[in-house]
């Protein structure tokens, strides 16, 4: 019997994605384990592997098909003995079309390029792609009037051009909408850049992080002398083995000190506090066209080299998009650091459901007071950025002063 391979769910949050590529065409076998497709979802572009041997029958979704639906028939597997005959067993449609709701009847198949003073309401509910909606916008198309070709029935930029060049007419140039730009007459050059749905999807849970969680944030500064020289003595006994960064100490302290303070590390779900028993700090890393969080999972109660070299690996495999699904999703905690860009001190925004994130800077070498003399210290300065649902200030003080008592005493991390 032909299998239908689907669409699948490769995160907890995916309810759709991008078919990027197929690495396998019709007529090929295909085993288990075999990568078959690439799949961009909200988190990062990943292989698909099959889970059932045979021969690839028919591609339903061709490579490069966006907002594809979880669940969604994408190609049907022939098992062995069977043959193309056996497609006709299969009723399934690659893409269910949806039509977008009309705005008004179009009697004729031509489109009626109707001039509108602006958008109506109803134009809200018709399926189309941002950059269509632009055109048509500044066009004064009304994109009801427009049949869609895209995906599932959506009106993408093509579908407005040919609508405009049947009427005679050409897609004007888009427009900025900065009211400061429109005023002065001047008009900059500029390019509509491709939109990933990693980028979309990480737009999304900003403004909803920034908008739904009270933000407020702590920060402190941290003498990091002790940790450099510590680091630079136990990078010269393992004579090229490995080499500890600072970001490996921080990412140790970080978890010693959810130990100290397990109120910190918890979450706001439904209305509860859910407080976690390990220490699984999720670490911020920049991919092309957005970041990732790979997860260190008990980040107390592993060594520094062993810290090192799990991130390193992730690091590696984060920027080829080659992470598993459980490498980077469940984390307790977050941590961004800034620190090798140069960048002194900031603000991050909290990554939902964690009730915090710390965002650290680069350590410089500034004038302190110590024993009411001023000398010189490579001070660092550390802000923490904490749900205030889940995590009162004195407990997100507390958790500052392990972090920082541990930074600077990091002889402290492994007793």
């Amino acid at each position: 019997m032909p299998i239908e391979i689907l669409m699948p769910a490769l995160s907890p949050t995916m309810t759709e994605g991008n078919l990027v590529k197929w690495h396998k065409k019709e007529g090929d076998p295909v085993k288990a384990g075999d990568v078959i497709a690439e799949i961009e979802t909200d988190k990062a572009t990943m292989e698909v592997e099959a889970v059932d041997e045979g021969r690839i029958g028919k591609i339903l979704v061709p490579e490069g098909t966006e907002q594809v639906q979880v669940n969604q028939p994408i190609a049907i597997l022939l098992e062995e003995g069977e043959d193309a005959s056996a497609l006709n067993k299969v009723k399934t449609e690659a893409l269910p079309e949806k039509k977008p709701e009309p705005v008004q009847a179009a009697p004729e198949k031509k489109p009626d390029l109707k001039v509108v003073p602006q958008a109506t309401p109803s134009d809200s509910r018709v399926f189309a792609s941002p950059l269509a909606r632009r055109i048509a916008e500044n066009a004064h198309l009304n994109l009801g009037s427009i049949p869609g070709s895209g995906p599932h029935g959506r009106i993408i930029r093509a579908d407005v051009e040919q609508a405009l060049a049947q009427a005679g007419g050409a897609a004007p140039a888009l427009r900025p909408s900065a009211p400061s730009t429109l005023l002065s007459g001047y008009e900059p050059a500029y390019d509509i850049m491709p939109t990933s749905n990693i980028r979309k999807i990480i737009a999304k849970r900003l403004v909803e992080a920034k908008q739904t969680i009270p933000h407020f944030y702590l920060t402190v500064e941290c003498n990091i002398d002790a940790l450099l020289k510590a680091r630079e003595k136990i990078n010269a006994r393992a004579e090229g083995a490995y080499k500890l960064s600072v970001n490996d100490f921080i990412i140790k302290a970080c978890g010693v000190a959810l130990n100290h303070v397990p109120a910190a590390n918890a979450s706001w779900i439904d209305d509860q506090i859910y407080q976690y028993k390990s220490a699984d700090v999720s670490v911020a890393v920049a991919i092309e066209g957005g970041l990732i969080t790979p997860v260190i999972r008990q980040a107390d109660t592993k060594g520094l080299i062993e810290i090192s070299k799990e991130m390193k690996d992730l690091g590696i495999r984060a920027r080829e998009g080659k992470l598993k699904p459980q490498e980077f999703q469940g984390g307790t905690f977050s941590l961004s650091n800034l620190g090798m860009y140069g960048v002194k001190e900031f603000a991050a925004i909290i990554n939902p459901p964690q009730g915090c994130i710390l965002a650290v800077g680069m350590g410089e070498e500034r004038p302190v007071v110590k024993n009411g003399l001023i000398t010189s210290a490579t001070m660092m300065s550390c802000t923490l950025s904490v749900d205030h649902r889940v995590v009162d200030g004195a407990v997100g003080a507390n958790f500052l002063k392990a972090f920082k008592e541990l930074v600077e005493n990091p002889v402290m991390m492994i007793l």
